[in-house]
């Protein structure tokens, strides 16, 4: 038998008395839920606590307040900035402002492909969304794509801001101070 299989008969032949002991018969329903395994191929699921579940409303608020301050395209967008950012080990307040700094907030997203807000691929990959190309870049800033790890994984945002665009000198200054704006932005009420 597989390790795999030799590990659900384990826990049948110990759960399942159990579980008929413990438990009503109108409970019987719930066995198999609670006998499943884990598998460790499975994303694992953390677990946010309310004072940060507060700090990130609270980021996904200032930049939805930048965005709609300035009347352009990614307000609204917020969320899913910093869902993307602390999923992928990066600072919430970067993609924003990459955004900012190449498409002025999406007003001039690249126009030969669809969703193109970061001027990712020299504006010529297109995503079905702005949602979707805000989980494509942040997971390849994060190091987390094996294509392009080699240029951001274990990278500082200074880091990371000049390999995405190492051909301006003041890139990474200029990102930063508008990462900062967003961070300083009152959260419109």
């Amino acid at each position: 038998m597989k390790k795999q299989e030799i590990i659900r008969y384990l826990q049948s032949i110990i759960a399942i008395p159990v579980f008929a002991i413990a438990m009503p018969l109108s409970g019987l329903a719930s066995i198999p839920s609670m006998t499943a395994t884990s598998d460790s191929s499975t994303e694992e699921t953390s677990v946010i606590t309310p004072q940060e579940d507060v700090i990130r409303k609270e980021i996904a608020d200032k930049i939805d307040s930048y965005f709609e301050l300035k009347n352009l395209p990614l307000a609204g967008h917020g969320q899913k900035f910093v869902e993307e950012a602390y999923k992928n080990d990066i600072d919430p307040y970067l993609l924003p402002a990459i955004a900012m700094r190449e498409s002025t907030g999406g007003r001039f997203a690249c126009k030969k492909v669809p969703h193109s807000v970061f001027g990712w691929g020299s504006c010529k990959i297109a995503f079905e969304s702005i949602d979707r190309s805000i989980e494509i870049v942040a997971m390849n800033l994060g190091g987390n794509n094996p294509n392009t790890d080699h240029h951001y994984e274990d990278k500082t945002t200074e880091q990371i801001l000049r390999k995405y665009n190492s051909y301006i000198i003041n890139y990474p200054a200029e990102v930063i101070r508008i990462m900062e704006k967003i961070k300083n932005t009152e959260i419109k009420k």
